[in-house]
């Protein structure tokens, strides 16, 4: 069955929500729900066929798009490759011409159904936040770390890593049982690095798989989110083949954990997600100010330990 290349628009309010439709009655999957967009005509690159079929569509003009997932699915008519972007500003009056409805949602609690098929693992993605902090507990001092992961979450930090292997096991155990309870509290996920029993243990949300790890898994460990660290092509497409939530690529810039290496530039990121299926957090030497850069190559988000914490 031919691939049939579709453009397909995540449309972002500043409160988070995003605008679904509710296909007509005379399409396939009637009354299903999904985002906004349409197939890319020849000659047409999906960042093109986006802003052709939000104008036809919803008659808005685009002012500022990133792209983000490729996601393919096979459906009874066609198999699709779903290039989705956030679109995050565009002007014009929102008016529908295709859908029999229309409706603003939320990740946490979407309240319209059933949704296309393809779009369940596009939900999952789009709860991610945009920043990933990474502790250093075993450098800074479990103490200092605290205080900081706390200061971190009354400021609105939603996703952490406990990236603690070089921490005594007892030292290690505790540190992470109390940062998973001041995570929970403030309505943060977090996930164990490289320890998918600990985090069982302690409660965490899930785990996060160094690279040399991530190689040697034959199926997804058993937990709600599991992310993994990549550096080259054949781990994110090793990561992508087991289902994982999101991504760590890098590192991007010199940083102060890697002395020596240069990083690999935003062009080489951007050139080794075009396409890809999972969302990836940008790491190495970035800081908040960086966010712009990485969601025009293409990234999620952007990962930070030390900036984390500044």
């Amino acid at each position: 069955m031919k691939k049939v290349d579709v453009a397909a628009a995540v449309i972002l309010r500043p409160d988070g929500s995003f605008l679904l439709g509710q296909r007509a009655s005379d399409t396939f999957y009637p009354g299903y729900w999904e985002f906004p967009g349409g197939k890319v005509e020849a000659g047409e690159t999906p960042r093109d066929a986006l802003v052709r079929e939000l104008r036809e569509e919803l008659g808005i003009e685009v002012d500022t798009a990133y792209p983000w997932i490729v996601r393919e699915h096979v459906y009874e008519h066609a198999h699709v490759r779903l290039h989705f972007f956030r679109v995050i500003a565009w002007h014009g009056d929102l008016r529908d011409h295709v859908h029999s409805a229309l409706a603003w949602q939320h990740a946490d609690r979407i309240d319209v159904a059933p949704m296309l098929p393809a779009n369940a693992p596009v939900l999952k993605a789009l709860a991610l936040p945009d920043f990933y902090a990474i502790t250093h507990a075993h450098a800074v001092g479990i103490d200092v770390q605290l205080a900081a992961l706390v200061r971190a979450l009354e400021n609105g930090l939603k996703l952490v890593q406990l990236r603690e292997a070089n921490l005594p096991e007892l030292a290690r155990e505790s540190f992470a049982a109390r940062a998973v309870a001041l995570c929970h509290r403030h309505g943060a996920r977090v996930l164990i690095n490289g320890d998918a029993q600990l985090a069982w243990a302690v409660g965490a949300d899930g785990a996060h798989l160094p690279a040399e790890q991530l190689m040697r898994c034959r199926q997804r460990p058993e937990l709600p989110l599991v992310a993994a660290s990549c550096h080259d092509a054949h781990e994110l497409a090793h990561a992508a083949t087991l289902g994982l939530d999101f991504v760590v690529l890098g590192p991007v810039l010199p940083t102060a954990s890697h002395p020596g290496q240069t990083g690999m530039g935003w062009q080489v990121l951007a050139g080794m997600i075009e396409n890809y299926s999972l969302p990836v957090f940008a790491l190495g030497g970035l800081r908040p100010g960086d966010m712009e850069s990485a969601r025009i190559k293409g990234a999620h988000g952007i990962a930070a330990i030390r900036a984390a914490w500044a």
